[in-house]
């Protein structure tokens, strides 16, 4: 009976697990970051080129070289082994990288020194650049340079002792001319792959990060882009820009804001019978349209208020004509809403306030902020909404002020207005023609008591 592979590693000991998984996985955790990846990475791929090495040079100096040369790359392949299990064992990455870094920078000059010197060993010190080279890689420039160092001291060292030999009559083991050209080439051909493998490695892999990290930065520019829509949605432009800026206090004063209210007339006695979800459809449904129109004209929203919707406009440059601007949103509100309930069958009404004049502007609170706007003119057009009629289009002396020469008017009427008395509003009926007739001034005067 056999069993998958699955449950024959956990039926083993959780230690030996554990170093299984080191050795599989080149040591590397979920929690790790993608640069100890990489170090991991590439100290296994080099322990594992270093006993490709090993290996070719067991089978060629097996083949046509010395006895002492045939166990040198074994006990190279055994050192690299054992400091693989150690590193599987205990998880010591310092550890492993120091040993590997040792290995790599001192066994290519005591194999020479035991072969030699330079000609007789073919020149197998070259191999000890293997170590700078890793260094620089897994630790970085400033903490490879003792590495480098030390491959160049060992370098001279080796160069002035076997001169001090030669001039002293000492002489290397014969080793047939055939065969240390053969081995020149070879420690040449399998330096130059090792190098270029282990480089190329790297590339890849940093090529890999790189990617990556692109791609983190593309979905953190988008993320961006998304905050920055969802919060010019809230604020206007400049205000943004400036909330961005961690800007403190953020509040304005303007001379002169046009202000408009819009209020559905009646709406609480028709969401009386209905659900709670066709109440919100038919309220997003009629304030989407109507942001659509304020976008268009050029007009910032400010809030909603239960079934209240306020603009204003004059906040910013956009606009030569923030009044101008305010009427003809207002003419299209109303036309859309009567087109919108032909539509659906339905009789939904709204009736609407306009104020022109100073206004303060600004940020309320940390969390769940808000961007408002205070003052007289706002309280004005907050209440003659409320005073309005079903289908009427209200506006105030300043509005009117602006605006007379270029759109039509009811003759006004005066309204009772709690904390500002008797009040005078024009009614506003549409664009004017090339000539505008004179417009008489009367007043009618009509108690609409408290109001609110």
């Amino acid at each position: 009976m056999t069993f998958p592979p699955q449950i024959i590693c956990m039926q083993l000991p959780s230690g030996f697990r554990a170093f299984l998984h080191r050795l599989r996985t080149a040591g590397i955790e979920p929690s790790d970051n993608e640069e100890l990846r990489l170090q991991k990475s590439l100290l296994f791929f080099i322990s594992g080129l270093i006993s490709l090495a090993a290996s070719i040079w067991l089978f060629v100096y097996w083949a046509v070289g010395p006895e002492l040369s045939v166990s040198l790359p074994f006990i190279l392949q055994v050192i690299v082994a054992l400091n693989l299990v150690i590193y599987a064992c205990w998880g010591q990455l310092d550890l492993f990288r120091m040993l590997l870094l040792l290995i790599l920078l001192f066994f290519p000059f005591t194999a020479q020194w035991a072969l030699g010197g330079f000609v007789a060993a073919s020149g197998l010190a070259l191999w000890g650049m293997l170590s700078p080279i890793c260094a620089l890689l897994v630790l970085g420039m400033r903490e490879s340079i003792p590495w480098f160092a030390a491959y160049l001291i060992l370098t001279l060292a080796t160069g002035a002792a076997d001169y001090a030999l030669v001039h002293l009559g000492t002489a290397p083991p014969e080793i047939p001319r055939d065969f240390s050209a053969l081995f020149f080439a070879l420690n040449f051909a399998m330096l130059s792959s090792m190098i270029y493998y282990f480089l190329r490695f790297a590339t890849q892999e940093r090529s890999r990060v790189q990617a990556l990290l692109e791609e983190a930065h593309a979905r953190l520019e988008a993320e961006q882009l998304r905050s920055e829509h969802l919060l010019l949605n809230v604020l206007p432009e400049t205000v943004a820009l400036r909330l961005k800026r961690a800007e403190q206090g953020i509040a304005d004063g303007y001379p002169e804001v046009a202000v408009m209210f819009v209020d559905i007339v009646r709406f609480t006695e028709l969401a009386a019978g209905r659900e709670a979800q066709s109440v919100f459809a038919l309220l997003n449904h009629v304030f989407s349209h109507f942001d659509d129109l304020a976008e268009k004209h050029g007009l910032e929203k400010i809030k909603t208020i239960g079934d209240a919707y306020m603009v204003a406009g004059g906040l910013d440059d956009r606009l030569d004509d923030p009044c101008a601007a305010m009427a003809e949103l207002a003419l299209d509100m109303r036309a859309w809403l009567a087109e919108d309930n032909a539509h659906h069958d339905r009789d939904l009404q709204i009736r609407i306030g306009i104020a022109t004049g100073p206004v303060v502007a600004g940020v309320v609170g940390r969390r769940k902020f808000i961007y408002d706007l205070w003052g007289d003119t706002v309280n004005l057009a907050s209440r003659i909404t409320g005073e309005s009629l079903p289908g009427v289009i209200q506006c105030d002396s300043a509005t009117f002020s602006r605006l007379k020469y270029r759109f039509l008017f009811e003759d006004p009427v005066t309204l009772r207005l709690k904390g500002k008395g008797m009040v005078s509003v024009w009614r506003l009926l549409g664009p004017a023609p090339q000539a505008a007739p004179a417009m008489r001034f009367t007043t009618l005067d009509i108690d609409v008591g408290d109001g609110t």
